[in-house]
Parts: structure tokens; C-alpha cells; sequence
């Protein structure tokens, strides 16, 4: 359980991370996280925010950084759609497991139905439903052409409102990364913040009709 435990500890230490991994790693992990449903534990937004840090000091090349990433990003959603598209049925027929969360695929289709393609756009913001919103939506039989063009979107606008976002933080405040862990949460917290909103109103919709 030992090479477990220094797994994840590796991969949540994003500043080492991105040092070892290089701009291929940084690819490997994008695609991973949004095309292939065991990549739920990647920490797509704070990997990304980090990079645009590196990127300001100079370490990596924001331009090179994002031609990379974006497409990475929308390759992944397409793999996870023709997934879903091929296989879906046996998804939810297949025993939930260490690296097949068969609840977190459940979630996200209810959260499908609810807000139909948007989610492919807003899921890219919420990490764990953004590695099972294309598959659900491949499950779904969603139209692959309308499916490519919130994908297309998505993809771009996750990419670079999180890419920027560093740059912008590290051009703009001297040594930030050696604060970079309350980056990370503030950006993580933004990350699942409509998830919460979500949460609440449910609940409070649940307390007025219990009053009612």
C-alpha cells in the first residue's frame, strides 16, 4: 500500500510534477483526466494553473504550452465520447472498482439529462464529472457534431482560462509560487464551486417543501 500512497503523493505535488513529467507528461495527463475514465484523480485545474506559473518564470512557453494542451484536452473528450458511444451500455452493467467509479459515471448522467450539452462546457470546471461527462454523452447517443462543437469550445476555454490564469499570477506577483498551494486550493475551489451551489439549492428547495 506504501508505492500507493507515494503514487498519489507524487502526482498532487504538481510543481514536481510538471518538472519530471515536461510538456509530453503535461499532454499524457490532460488526455488522461478527459479521455479515459480511470484518470478521474488527476488534478486537471491546479496542473494547469501551475504550468502558467512555470510559464511566467520563464520555465515553459505559454504559447507552445497551450497549441499543446488544448488539443489534448479536446482529443480526450472525443476518446471518452466514443467510449461511451461503443461501449456504454456494459459501463453500467460493469462492478464498480478502485479505478472504475461507477457512482461518479451515475452522477454525471443525472447531471447530463438535467443540463443536456452545456455540460460538456461546464463540466470541464468540475473535476471527477469532467472525465465522465463526454462518456455520458457518448452513452447517451448525443449527435457527435453537436457534441464536437461544445467539445471544441470547452476544451479552449478550460485550457486557457486556467493556463492564463498562472501566467497572469506569476507576471503580476513576485515569487507566488512559493505560495502556490493556496493557488491551488482557491483554484480547486472555484473548480467544484457550482457542484456546492448546486448542493445548497437543493437543499434549501428541500426545506421549503418540507415547511410547505
Amino acid at each position: 500500500m506504501e508505492w500507493i500512497k507515494e503514487f498519489f503523493e507524487s502526482i498532487y505535488d504538481v510543481q514536481n510534477l510538471i518538472r519530471t513529467v515536461g510538456y509530453i507528461g503535461l499532454f499524457a495527463i490532460i488526455f488522461a483526466e478527459t479521455g479515459i475514465l480511470a484518470g478521474f484523480f488527476f488534478p486537471g485545474d491546479s496542473l494547469l494553473v501551475t504550468a502558467g506559473l512555470f510559464a511566467a518564470k520563464g520555465d515553459l512557453n505559454i504559447y507552445f504550452l497551450n497549441l499543446l494542451l488544448i488539443p489534448a484536452a479536446i482529443i480526450g473528450d472525443a476518446v471518452g465520447y466514443w467510449i461511451g458511444h461503443k461501449s456504454g451500455p456494459l459501463l453500467f452493467k460493469k462492478e464498480q472498482s478502485f479505478f472504475f467509479r461507477k457512482d461518479y459515471l451515475i452522477k454525471t448522467k443525472n447531471f447530463y439529462d438535467k443540463y443536456g450539452g452545456i455540460t460538456i462546457v461546464l463540466a470541464r470546471f468540475m473535476p471527477i464529472i469532467r472525465t465522465f461527462a463526454p462518456t455520458v454523452a457518448g452513452i447517451a447517443q448525443m449527435r457527435y457534431i453537436d457534441f464536437f462543437k461544445y467539445n471544441v469550445f470547452g476544451g479552449i476555454l478550460w485550457v486557457l482560462s486556467m493556463t492564463l490564469t498562472g501566467y497572469f499570477l506569476g507576471s503580476v506577483i513576485p515569487n507566488i509560487e512559493k505560495h502556490i498551494e493556496l493557488v491551488i486550493v482557491i483554484v480547486v475551489f472555484l473548480s467544484i464551486s457550482p457542484a456546492i451551489y448546486k448542493y445548497i439549492s437543493h437543499k434549501i428547495k428541500q426545506k421549503k417543501k418540507s415547511a410547505a
